[in-house]
């Protein structure tokens, strides 16, 4: 599937409307597949990872960072900056996080979502399609 997005040449429109993390965020057609259009619901969450999963990643650096100065972090301490952290990564996967940095075309209302891939449809009619689809090879 990713080969088939990653070279597909037929005008690509993308709406996140949930959880859109890591390699299934390339396989769904991501800002790095280059959609004609990508929009996303309020409800969207777009990451690198899941929150907690990040979290506990990130958790891990810091606490080997802590460890090589000599710093034993107390359960107390390594708790609050789990929190800390989980915090931060949560605001950094809304869609106004993503549309701020334009990660996104913009953040739309569920209702307006069939107005949307409509004018995406409408522009992709005044620009043909350049070149033939290459599959590449497949490796089974």
């Amino acid at each position: 599937m990713v080969n088939a997005v990653a070279n597909s040449v037929v005008p690509k429109f993308t709406i996140v409307i949930g959880n859109s993390y890591g390699a299934g965020n390339y396989a769904m057609c991501g800002k790095a597949y280059d959609p004609r259009l990508i929009f996303a619901w309020p409800t969207a969450r777009m990451a690198v990872m899941g929150g907690a999963q990040a979290a506990n990643t990130l958790m891990q650096i810091q606490t080997a960072a802590l460890k090589s100065k000599r710093e034993l972090p107390n359960k107390e301490k390594e708790n609050e900056l789990l929190k800390l952290i989980t915090e931060r990564y949560n605001e950094q996967t809304t869609p106004y996080y993503a549309a701020a940095r334009l990660w996104v075309d913009g953040i739309i209302d569920p209702l307006d979502t069939r107005k949307v891939i409509s004018m995406g449809i409408e522009a992709a009619n005044q620009a043909s399609i350049q070149k033939a689809f290459n599959l590449g090879i497949i490796q089974t």
